[in-house]
């Protein structure tokens, strides 16, 4: 009935149940549920933004990282401790 992924399974698992209480309580109405956590409506243009967008944080990010790194390489070196 469903996938092993949560996210695909309890949707499902709400449907059941919400239908199975309707049936119990005599109605004829019934309960419709579907789970679309990706949705398709992004063009290829947008995810090539959000992709560059991303590359540019992330290359930012990796230029800060090195000083920080040297940073405190040279203060253990100032007070002489050992790793």
């Amino acid at each position: 009935m469903c996938s092993v992924e949560p996210i695909n399974c309890f949707p499902v698992l709400v449907n059941i149940l919400s239908n199975a209480f309707l049936r119990l309580f005599n109605s004829t109405a019934r309960i419709r549920v579907w789970s679309e956590p990706f949705y398709g409506t992004q063009t290829p243009e947008i995810k090539s933004d959000v992709f560059f967008i991303c590359l540019g944080y992330l290359l930012i990010l990796a230029a800060g990282l090195p000083p920080y790194f040297a940073v405190s390489s040279m203060e253990d070196y100032k007070v002489k401790s050992m790793h």
